[in-house]
């Protein structure tokens, strides 16, 4: 199977993959936090508090700037599978257990590395429940169809590339 991909068919990939994921995983951590007795917009302001000051910025703002920081990370995370999956074509072989591994990959440096480096005194948490649940998110919300989609894009073809 060949691996690599048309500019466009990696750019049209990241940006499906990206809106697949990205929401899929949004709505993993609603439904999470409401369980919890929390919010969507709850959500959206922890995000964004990441990289807004919400002292300065009033709620709906905070919650707008999490939404698109959780897109961007997102974008990032799609792109970067997308260009190893376009180089290395083992991992469009096998697709669903490369997107467990990468969801994985992706968990463990947001977990151990990013959320600790941003907020240390509130991670790591270690929950076994919370810890499932965000394992689910980062694997089969993220990693197995950022995967999928790179897989299926090695199959696209723009009438454009054949010129």
């Amino acid at each position: 199977m060949e691996s690599s991909y048309s500019s466009k068919a990696l750019a049209r990939a990241i940006v499906i993959a990206t809106v697949i994921a990205g929401t899929l995983e949004i709505l993993s951590a609603f439904a999470f936090a409401i369980m919890a007795g929390g919010s969507p917009l709850g959500v959206l302001r922890g995000v964004g508090g990441a990289i807004l000051d919400s002292e300065a910025v009033g709620p709906v703002t905070l919650a707008a700037g999490g939404l698109v920081l959780h897109f961007a990370i997102m974008t990032v995370m799609a792109a970067v599978y997308l260009v190893l999956a376009g180089r290395i074509a083992l991992l469009n072989r096998l697709a669903v257990l490369s997107g467990v591994g990468y969801g994985l990959v992706l968990w463990s440096v947001m977990y151990w590395v990013v959320l600790p480096w941003r907020w240390p005194t509130m991670f790591p948490v270690i929950d076994p429940t919370e810890v499932a649940m965000q394992l689910f998110s980062h694997v089969v919300l993220v990693g197995i169809p950022i995967a999928l989609v790179a897989r299926s894009a090695t199959r696209w073809r723009f009438t454009s590339d054949l010129m």
